[in-house]
């Protein structure tokens, strides 16, 4: 632990970041009960499971802060849960919408836009691809495989790393960790891929579920724990992040994430709450009511 070596100054700012963290884990409890109460039990796991990606995260990052030691399984952890709300997010999006089957039916001749970001944005030529199950069945393995090989690789850098075969910010050609993160960038953007699919798909039907707002929101997340904490770290990698001992610049860099995702996963747990918290029924906009009405209708 580092907080026998910390000043006063320190000491507060670490005091102060693990309350936002608890302070987040409440609001995150509370939230959970009020969708467990109020939400139907065929959305409600996945609401609290995209919901939980913010308040995971800062507590991860808590520990790792305390513990350095724990960074690896701290990450592990993270990386983790992160890749299942990736999986998760698509399937609410297909919730949310009243089931596959009534999407199906909602979108009985539509076609998917398949050049857009992150994979295919600058490739307009390519053409559009028929809603159907089958094209919905490869968006869903399109998430899941990156919620399968994300846990399964990470898992193997532990081992590795235990092993003193691993070194996280060794980005050598002759070092596994520049294979094995370069492998799990391609499944990253393969994973994003559908999920950009069907949100511009949906959005304009889903708008008065405030399916914009909870798309930025689970950007900010990905943005912050995956591009802000690469940034950092090739930063720290280069020495542009200076050393201070008893710390390293790699060490330097890492507490810069934790406390960084601690002050940002707080925020975006508190906006989760206000975008979020809306009941089914009577909070429901007037055409909500009556398209969810004619859902229930046509899906006994």
């Amino acid at each position: 632990s580092l907080s026998a070596g910390l000043d006063l100054p320190g000491r507060c700012l670490f005091a102060f970041l693990t309350l936002m963290t608890l302070i987040a884990n409440l609001v995150f409890i509370e939230e959970a009960v009020y969708i467990y109460r109020k939400i139907p039990s065929s959305k409600r796991s996945i609401i609290i499971w995209v919901n939980a990606a913010a308040p995971v995260i800062a507590t991860t990052s808590c520990i790792g802060m305390w513990i350095p030691r724990s960074t690896m399984f701290t990450d592990f952890t993270a990386a983790v849960f992160f890749a299942i709300v990736i999986h998760k997010f698509l399937l609410m999006m297909i919730k949310e919408c009243g089931g596959q089957k009534l999407l199906l039916r909602r979108f009985e001749n539509g076609y998917f836009k398949i050049s857009t970001g992150p994979c295919c944005c600058c490739c307009l030529c390519l053409p559009r691809v028929r809603i159907t199950r089958r094209t919905l069945f490869w968006m869903k393995l399109g998430t899941f495989q990156f919620a399968f090989f994300r846990p399964t690789f990470m898992f193997l850098s532990i081992v590795l790393w235990t092993n003193g075969n691993y070194t996280p910010y060794n980005l050598s050609p002759k070092e596994a960790a520049i294979w094995i993160n370069c492998f799990i960038g391609v499944l990253t953007i393969l994973a994003l891929w559908p999920v950009a699919i069907m949100f511009q798909q949906v959005r304009t039907l889903l708008t008065c579920k405030k399916i914009i707002s909870k798309f930025a929101l689970y950007q900010f997340i990905l943005i912050l724990n995956h591009l802000q904490t690469a940034i950092i770290n090739i930063l720290a990698m280069q020495r542009i992040i200076p050393c201070a001992p008893p710390l390293s610049s790699s060490a330097r860099g890492a507490y810069m994430i934790q406390q960084l995702l601690i002050m940002e996963m707080f925020l975006i747990t508190l906006i989760s709450r206000v975008v979020y918290r809306r009941r089914y029924d009577d909070l429901e906009p007037p055409e909500c009511m009556a398209e969810e009405v004619g859902d229930n209708k046509q899906t006994p």
